[in-house]
């Protein structure tokens, strides 16, 4: 006769619901499954779409945007100048970088991307905004309290550092480029791209590592 172990029986058990996906991911995935039996979509269309923002888009563009910026000056002076324009290089036109700005980290500024009304976001060049970028209280407190928010990103900024929040809107979406790690001299575009992260080009991470992580 076979032996019963409760505790082992238990312990399977916690870690099949450890593994189960969030209740967010399990309704999109009532959803997702509703409007493929409904004909509304078909199943090879949603795949193809998110492999385009997760592995095509995502933060990648906008890592290549910054990557080149670090090393050809005179795209440098043109992304400064009319972000929108110079993105056309790369072929990334559209309505969210249509009006597109680039806000430049220094040595003694900082950037800070939020959209106080609603989430808006140059989703064409980052990818999907994250959930805390969409959030009441991120909306809310960067503005009124920037430095603290930063340092809840592990970002702490000496006071002689002037934190700059530029608000997003519909017609006017902002991309920070961040300061180019020392140690990085002579890399080509594709291993600085490889460094660049997402929430570099919103704001909420300042010093960037010196090799891909």
């Amino acid at each position: 006769m076979p032996s019963f172990d409760t505790r082992k029986i238990g312990e399977i058990h916690r870690q099949l619901h450890t593994h189960l996906p969030s209740d967010p991911a399990l309704r999109v995935k009532a959803l997702e499954s509703l409007v493929v039996e409904k004909g509304l979509v078909t199943q090879e269309s949603i795949d193809n779409w998110i492999e385009l923002y997760s592995e095509r888009i995502g933060p990648k563009r906008g890592a290549e945007v910054v990557a080149r910026a670090w090393s050809d000056p005179d795209f440098h002076a043109r992304l400064i100048a009319d972000a929108g324009q110079a993105v056309k290089d790369f072929g990334y036109e559209g309505h969210a970088t249509e009006h597109l700005k680039a806000v430049e980290n220094t040595p003694d500024t900082h950037n800070l991307v939020v959209c106080t009304l609603c989430s808006c976001y140059p989703f064409s060049l980052l990818g999907m905004s994250p959930i805390w970028y969409r959030s009441s209280a991120y909306r809310a407190r960067a503005v009124k309290e920037p430095r603290k928010v930063l340092a809840e990103f592990g970002v702490t900024l000496p006071e002689d550092v002037t934190v700059r929040v530029w608000d997003s809107t519909a017609e006017l979406r902002y991309l920070v480029v961040p300061e180019r790690p020392k140690g990085t001299e002579g890399w080509s575009p594709e291993q600085l791209a490889a460094i660049v992260t997402r929430d570099s080009m919103i704001g909420t991470m300042r010093d960037l590592p010196p090799e891909p992580a």
